[in-house]
């Protein structure tokens, strides 16, 4: 399932089991079942429904929302093997560890906003009638050491945008992994029918501002004192590039 097709169900239960399933990120089909109130009978045919229309799937004997990413890739710098691929409702834990640790670096606020709502929410990604959201990871020996996130407000005048942050751990920055996430993030944006994607950061975080512009991006509003960070104000630099 992409996330441009709309979210008709046909059947008011078969639309409670995707929405509690989109919810929680991933989910024992009994306890589901039960949670729902939904006779047995009638929950595994709803759930045969949902599979067969590319809403839902069962992996590791838990329900999951189906969403069309592409598959894993493989790349190899010079001293390093690193993979990536669509995030796993697994990858949760991986993913707010690492923008935590990169948000301490205090120059990418948004990427820190990001990790509070996804470790709130419990749930990785998202598609439902008020947002999207989806996750690329980069991984070495399967632990997450980058990702790339899009957040789409599923609002008709916002529908052509997406918001974007990118990241790397320290240890592992110079090897092209952020420029292949970023690449993963932009070919799916672009797969799902947006046109323009953006992102903010404040002016003190060089590094970012220069890494976007080497990849097309344009500023294209600066905020005057938007942060304060350790007590000093900072500008917000609001970037984007057109798909």
């Amino acid at each position: 399932m992409v996330l441009s097709e709309p979210l008709e169900f046909g059947h008011d239960d078969r639309k409670r089991i995707y929405e509690y399933v989109e919810r929680h990120g991933a989910v024992d089909p009994l306890e589901a079942q039960e949670e729902l109130g939904i006779e047995p009978g009638g929950f595994r045919h709803h759930v045969a429904i949902l599979k067969r229309d590319g809403r839902l799937e069962e992996k590791d004997g838990t329900l999951r929302v189906t969403i069309d990413a592409g598959a894993e890739e493989e790349y190899r710098s010079e001293d390093l093997e690193f993979h990536i691929r669509p995030a796993r409702q697994e990858d949760l834990a991986g993913i707010v560890g690492a923008i935590r640790q990169v948000a301490e670096e205090r120059t990418y606020i948004e990427a820190e906003s990001v990790a509070d709502e996804v470790d709130h929410e419990e749930a990785l990604l998202r598609h439902n009638e008020l947002e999207s959201r989806m996750f690329f990871v980069a991984t070495v020996d399967d632990d997450v050491v980058g990702w790339v996130h899009l957040h789409a407000p599923e609002l008709e005048k916002l529908s052509h945008t997406a918001e974007l942050t990118v990241g790397v751990l320290d240890g592992y920055r110079g090897h092209g992994i952020g420029s292949h996430l970023l690449a993963r993030g932009l070919e799916w944006a672009g797969t799902n029918g947006y046109e323009k994607v953006y992102q903010s950061v404040p002016s003190t975080n060089e590094d970012a501002i220069a890494f976007l512009e080497t990849h097309d991006w344009e500023t294209e509003a600066i905020r005057e004192n938007h942060y304060k960070l350790n007590g000093h104000y900072v500008d917000e630099v609001m970037m984007a590039v057109e798909l």
